[in-house]
């Protein structure tokens, strides 16, 4: 009787995982396709599924539009080229993965739903993860706080992102890991460095905890040892072949207090941070309140456990100290995606400390565990912690995805309406019908995703790109849409400079005979290099000019 009892317990917990996983799927499903469609995905979107297009063209990793944010387009003044390698940007050979799945459903969308996917299958491994030391209810509750932190919800709600990778990985690493199956460790060892040039980081985390735990103290010191010399030779032999980005811009954006020029390697900012440590301290803390709420948050869906668990410490720190350590406010935003990268060591550590598992009493054998118990108290404050991130993920309105049924600002109040937008959406949509799937265009950000499918597309205010043959022309088309900056001018005051410049831009192209308009509907213009301007959209142009 007691064992038909527990298997109707254990049923009954998976119920909750695979309930769980489905209701996390669809809603984030839902919410980004209706984002993407809406006109709401923005640039790293139409990054993205340029590089997927051309990988599947033979072209990888090119792409005009991270051209158009590289060094010598922003710093020497160059012209987007169309065979600029993101890789000097961003190494992410892990991306070739999913090139077969992009080649059966070529769509910017295919990358909306692909990062959906990713993520729910990593909450599925990570209650299997769970399962190997803890009883179903306490790793059911695992796993259904990590389809609602706020770390896992917002990233997933944004654009498609290349650290979305980052929890099924990670999570299989250490499931293989429990499980001893080092071939697929090694395996799962090599995605996860590939994701990115820094996932190395967390990767050395993991391999801290397990020098600290005397579990694999050699294999840590290996793990440690690779990704460190991985990151190092990445960042300074390998992305310098294709670009200047990492040293000009990114280690300048990201670390510009720690150099001394104009350009800095990772082993100099590095080795800047070490002979610095006093400074080190303060950009590990401060700002104060930006970095206690931004903890608070990501302890928050596990009820505060990571805060006691110290592998959850030994492994997150590292990617935790990543975040803190960056300038700008952007990296302590927990709904964007730098916050997944923190999230597998919070979980992984939190399931040993449930387990009973500490570095001064760790077990490598299963058997001998001690797992703490659940009591109901306990299991009410984890239900409310739950609640709460649930309720901070909504009122924070992830990367606009929940426009229509949160307000942008209260005082002004800003909101545009499902209906309202679907309806300027299809406006849109009529006028990039209006252009050839092998023109060569220019577009404002929101409708910059739509238009990526193509070889040759950068972003306004620019009109000029280099094409394969290192020619250098205008843009066969423009399209700017004007209405979505409108909508929001109230509260952001660059919009508004925005507005000025883009209608200053467009009137300019075609009063100088470079362009026509051949389309403007609800503020949306559209342009062809060489033609005649259509009357109608000349004179609607007009007298939408008079009345902004």
């Amino acid at each position: 009787m007691v064992k038909m009892l527990s298997k109707l317990s254990i049923d009954s917990e998976k119920k909750v995982v695979v309930v769980s996983a489905i209701a996390f799927l669809i809603c984030t499903l839902l919410l980004t396709l209706h984002r993407h469609f809406t006109f709401y995905s923005s640039y790293d979107q139409g990054i993205f599924n340029q590089v997927f297009w051309n990988g599947i063209h033979g072209n990888f990793f090119q792409s005009t539009l991270s051209s158009q944010l590289s060094t010598n387009v922003i710093h020497d003044g160059q012209v987007p080229y169309v065979g600029y390698h993101r890789l000097g940007q961003h190494f992410t050979p892990a991306l070739l993965l999913w090139l077969p799945i992009y080649y059966l459903f070529p769509h910017p969308a295919t990358l909306t739903v692909l990062q959906a996917v990713l993520v729910t299958a990593a909450g599925i491994v990570l209650y299997a993860l769970a399962r190997v030391y803890l009883e179903p209810a306490i790793a059911a509750l695992i796993t259904v706080s990590f389809y609602c932190a706020n770390a896992v919800v917002g990233p997933t709600l944004g654009n498609f992102h290349d650290i979305s990778q980052i929890p099924l990985f990670v999570f299989g690493l250490l499931l293989a890991m429990e499980k001893r199956c080092w071939w697929l460790f090694a395996i799962l060892g090599i995605c996860v460095l590939a994701v990115r040039e820094d996932s190395g980081i967390t990767l050395f985390g993991i391999g801290v905890y397990l020098i600290l735990s005397r579990r694999y103290p050699r294999l840590g010191l290996a793990v440690c040892l690779g990704s460190l010399l991985y990151v190092l030779t990445v960042t300074n032999l390998i992305m310098p072949i294709f670009s200047n980005d990492i040293s000009k811009r990114f280690m300048l954006e990201n670390f510009g207090q720690y150099a001394e020029g104009d350009q800095a390697s990772t082993l100099e900012i590095i080795v800047n941070m070490i002979t610095n440590p006093w400074r080190l301290l303060v950009e590990m803390l401060t700002p104060w309140f930006g970095t206690l709420k931004y903890s608070l948050g990501q302890w928050l869906p596990l009820a505060y456990v990571p805060v006691v668990a110290p592998a959850a410490w030994a492994i997150a720190i590292f990617p935790l100290s990543k975040l803190f350590l960056s300038q700008g406010d952007l990296v302590l935003n927990i709904s964007i995606r730098y916050a997944l990268s923190v999230t597998p060591g919070l979980f992984y550590g939190s399931i040993l400390w449930w387990a009973g598992q500490g570095f001064g009493n760790f077990s490598k054998s299963i058997a001998k565990c001690r797992p703490r118990k659940l009591r109901p108290k306990f299991r009410r404050f984890w239900t409310f912690c739950i609640c709460l991130t649930i309720f901070f993920t909504i009122t924070s309105n992830p990367s606009d995805t929940l426009y229509f049924l949160v307000p942008t600002s209260i005082r002004p109040w800003v909101q545009v309406s499902a209906p309202e937008q679907w309806q300027h959406a299809q406006k849109i949509q009529n006028l990039l019908a209006k252009i050839p799937a092998d023109a060569s265009v220019s577009g404002t950000t929101w409708i910059i995703p739509h238009l990526s499918s193509r070889r040759e597309v950068i972003r306004l205010p620019g009109f000029t790109v280099k094409n394969d043959r290192q020619e250098v022309h205008q843009v066969d088309y423009a399209i700017a849409d004007l209405w979505h900056l409108e909508r929001y001018q109230a509260i952001f005051t660059a919009y508004r400079d925005s507005i000025r410049v883009l209608a200053q831009l467009m009137t300019q192209a075609f009063e100088e005979g470079d362009y026509g308009i051949i389309g403007f509907d609800e503020g949306v213009v559209l342009l062809q290099k060489d033609a005649n301007s259509a009357p109608a959209a000349l004179k609607n142009w007009r007298a939408y000019l008079e009345k902004i």
